[in-house]
């Protein structure tokens, strides 16, 4: 089988960073006005009041301290908390294209690769802002790549499952190296007016080149040692916007549209799952888990990386054995486990082994097994 490798990775970072205690005084004023809009409804027992949030029970649910995004002013105005996106012209490069261009030129540089080099472009993430024509043809477009490519969802597993489609590309013939993008808007599908949520998203995008081992020249060089993919339904993560809605009019605007979940299901459930997958994964290549040297695990929640590290290890991870970055980006879906492993891979030494793990909405759960080389 053509050994396939990751030759370069890039990273786009918003412009706008959004702390803890900004968001925290943005919802609690809102809080408050909703409170004594509905005093009345609320001492009948008729209305439930909204509690207000707090920078303690933020970063004690989710190690987040800060997220980055697109637009911070429309999230921060209580009478709004929408982030204000104006939509653009057909003619001009739509906003996920924009920042999968941006990452994509740093990967390319990283991979020692010209776009002519690319035969197929994947983009894989969370939320598209719109159902066609595909993201991916519009960056390969305007990269002026001459090939194909289309767009895929397995929410939080996107780039996971997106690097094995693109390991099947090259190893069946179909691509000489492939572009996977991950562009996550995900402050779109945040309800900022959620206290158990509202602090959960950031937004962000990565690229990764993939390559057969034979043409590859890059210094950031990353064998594939072998991959797993699952998924199991689950109703925990949900979002249930789409394009049918507008079909019921009593649902539009309802809050359900956008992101939620039941939490502690989600951690109770998942956490095995994935410390099972990662377990299996390694053992398939046929290596045991002392010879992994870096585990980048999805930034959901660092109580669940924690966890999951600790169930692995029988101890709990030193910060280079996984590498956390979900304090400052907070989660970025399938973007979460590629920023880590962009950040933090140069000092890896030459052999070393490194798991890259996803893990959400679906269920899905995608392991890729690495050496640096």
């Amino acid at each position: 089988m053509k050994q396939v490798v990751i030759s370069g990775t890039g990273l786009f970072t918003p412009p706008h960073s959004i702390s803890n205690e900004e968001l925290v005084v943005s919802f609690n004023a809102y809080a408050e006005q909703f409170n004594a809009d509905h005093a009345a409804a609320i001492a009948a027992g008729e209305v439930a009041a909204i509690e207000p949030s707090s920078v303690g029970f933020i970063e004690k649910a989710s190690g987040i301290k800060a997220r980055y995004v697109m637009e911070k002013s429309g999230i921060l105005d209580p009478q709004r908390m929408v982030a204000r996106i104006p939509e653009r012209p057909d003619e001009e490069l739509s906003l996920q294209a924009e920042i999968c261009v941006a990452a994509a030129r740093e990967a390319l540089e990283r991979a020692g690769r010209a776009p002519g080099d690319i035969d197929m472009v994947l983009v894989a993430c969370s939320n598209m802002q719109r159902a066609y024509p595909a993201i991916a043809v519009e960056v390969q477009d305007a990269l002026g790549i001459d090939g194909y490519g289309f767009d895929m969802n397995v929410a939080c597993s996107s780039a996971t499952f997106g690097i094995q489609t693109a390991v099947a590309a090259i190893q069946s013939g179909q691509a000489r190296a492939v572009l996977v993008l991950n562009p996550e808007i995900t402050s779109g599908h945040l309800n900022f007016r959620d206290r158990d949520s509202h602090f959960i998203f950031g937004d962000a995008c990565t690229a990764l080149v993939l390559e057969g081992a034979d043409t590859a020249t890059s210094r950031h060089q990353f064998e594939i040692l072998g991959s797993k993919l699952k998924t199991k339904f689950s109703n925990n993560i949900r979002n249930n916007f789409g394009f049918m809605n507008r079909f019921d009019e009593a649902g539009i605007g309802k809050p359900d549209k956008l992101f939620r979940q039941q939490g502690r299901k989600v951690f109770k459930e998942v956490c095995p799952m994935a410390a099972d997958m990662i377990r299996d994964t390694v053992a398939a290549t046929g290596l045991e888990l002392p010879q992994v040297s870096r585990y980048w695990l999805h930034q959901a929640n660092l109580n669940m990386n924690l966890l999951i590290a600790r169930t692995l290890l029988g101890r709990d991870a030193s910060p280079q054995e996984a590498p956390v970055i979900l304090d400052t980006y907070a989660n970025t879906s399938s973007a979460g486990s590629i920023i880590a492993f962009h950040k933090y891979q140069d000092d890896l030494p030459t052999g070393a082994n490194g798991v890259i793990c996803s893990f959400g909405a679906g269920y899905s759960i995608g392991c890729v097994v690495v050496r640096r080389k």
